[in-house]
C-alpha cells in the first residue's frame, strides 16, 4: 500500500489493532466478502508483523508510524476496491454483442470456455467430494478417539487447520473454473495465543463449521453433478452418432459388420440427430447454471460474512 495520509487527519486514529479491523470492514461495507476476508487479513498480517519488528511499542504507536506506508482504513478499503474492479475486469471473457437472438444465445454457450470449466467441474466433483467426505469423517472420528490421550489436542488443531487448508483450496478450483470470486488468502491466524486459546478460535469459528458442512454435502452433490452430466452427455453423443453411423452403414462404410437401430424408424433417425444436438446444447447450458448456483453455495459456506 502506498497511501500516504496520515491517521492525525481522522477525527480519532484506531488506536489498536482490532479497531483498525473494525474501520477497515466498515469501509468495505456492500463488498464482496472474499474481498473483506482477503483485505482484512492483509491488514491484520501486515500490522502484526509491524508490531513483531516494534517489541515495547504500543499498538497505537505502531499503527501511526505506518500510516505513511500502509495507508488508513478508508485509503486501504478504496485500493482494494479499484483494484477488484480492474482485476475482475481483466478476467471477463469479451463480451457478446448486445441484442443477440435467442437462437445464438443458444449455441453460443459452446463458444465460452467457462462452460466447460463448469462441466468439468461437475465431472471433477465426484472425486473431490469422495476426497471431502473421507477426509472430515476420518478426521472427526479420530479427534473423538484421541481426545482422552495427551496427542489429542494437536491432533484436532492438525484436523482443523487441513480443513481450513482444503478450504482454501477448494475456494480457488471455484474461483478458477465457475469464475465466483472467493478467498485469495488464508484465515489470519494469531500466533501469539495461547494453545487452549487457538483451539478455541478454531472451535467457535463458524468458518470451521461451515467448511466441514460444505466438505460433507460435496459427495451427494458430486454423485448429483457427475452422474447428470455424464448421463445427458452419453444420451446426447448417443442420438448424434446413430444417425450417423446408419447413414455410413447405409452407403456401405460401417465400420462394423453388422449395425443395426433399433427401436427407431429410419426416417426418425435425422430428428434423432437435432435432438442430440439440442440435447448437447441444453447440457452445456446446465452446466453454466450448475456452476453459478454452486459458486454461490461454496461462498455461503466457506466465506464469513459476519464481523469476527
Amino acid at each position: 500500500m502506498n497511501a500516504v495520509t496520515s491517521f492525525t487527519d481522522l477525527p480519532r486514529p484506531p488506536a489498536t489493532i482490532a479497531d483498525y479491523l473494525d474501520r477497515l470492514r466498515v469501509a468495505l461495507t456492500g463488498a464482496d466478502p472474499a474481498l473483506i476476508q482477503d483485505a482484512l487479513y492483509d491488514a491484520e498480517d501486515y500490522l502484526r508483523s509491524e508490531m513483531a519488528a516494534n517489541p515495547g511499542r504500543s499498538e497505537a504507536e505502531v499503527i501511526a508510524e505506518v500510516a505513511g506506508s500502509y495507508g488508513a482504513p478508508n485509503e486501504v478499503a478504496d485500493i482494494y476496491r479499484d483494484t477488484e474492479v480492474r482485476v475482475q475486469t481483466a478476467l471477463q471473457p469479451p463480451k457478446r454483442p448486445a441484442g443477440r437472438s435467442l437462437l445464438a444465445r443458444f449455441f453460443g454457450v459452446a463458444a465460452e470456455p467457462r462452460t466447460y470449466a463448469a462441466l468439468f467441474y461437475m465431472l471433477l466433483s465426484l472425486a473431490t467430494g469422495i476426497f471431502y467426505f473421507t477426509w472430515v469423517v476420518t478426521g472427526l472420528s479420530m479427534s473423538a478417539g484421541l481426545a482422552v490421550l495427551i496427542i489429542g489436542i494437536p491432533f484436532v488443531i492438525l484436523f482443523f487447520g487441513s480443513v481450513r487448508v482444503l478450504s482454501l483450496v477448494e475456494g480457488r478450483l471455484v474461483e478458477v473454473m465457475l469464475g465466483e470470486r472467493m478467498p485469495r488468502r488464508p484465515t489470519y491466524v494469531a500466533k501469539d495465543g495461547t494453545l487452549l486459546e487457538r483451539v478455541r478460535e478454531l472451535f467457535v469459528d463458524p468458518r470451521t463449521w461451515g467448511s466441514m458442512l460444505y466438505m460433507l454435502l460435496m459427495l451427494p452433490l458430486g454423485i448429483i453433478y457427475f452422474t447428470v452430466a455424464v448421463t445427458l452427455l452419453s444420451i446426447a453423443a448417443g442420438f448424434i452418432a446413430a444417425p450417423v453411423l446408419a447413414l455410413f452403414a447405409w452407403a456401405g462404410w460401417a465400420p462394423f459388420d453388422e449395425f443395426t437401430i433399433s427401436g427407431v424408424n429410419y426416417w426418425a433417425l435425422p430428428f434423432v440427430f437435432v435432438g442430440g444436438i439440442v440435447l448437447l446444447f441444453a447440457t452445456l447450458h446446465l452446466a453454466r447454471g450448475v456452476g453459478k448456483l454452486h459458486g454461490q453455495i461454496a461462498k455461503t459456506m466457506l466465506v464469513k460474512s459476519s464481523p469476527a
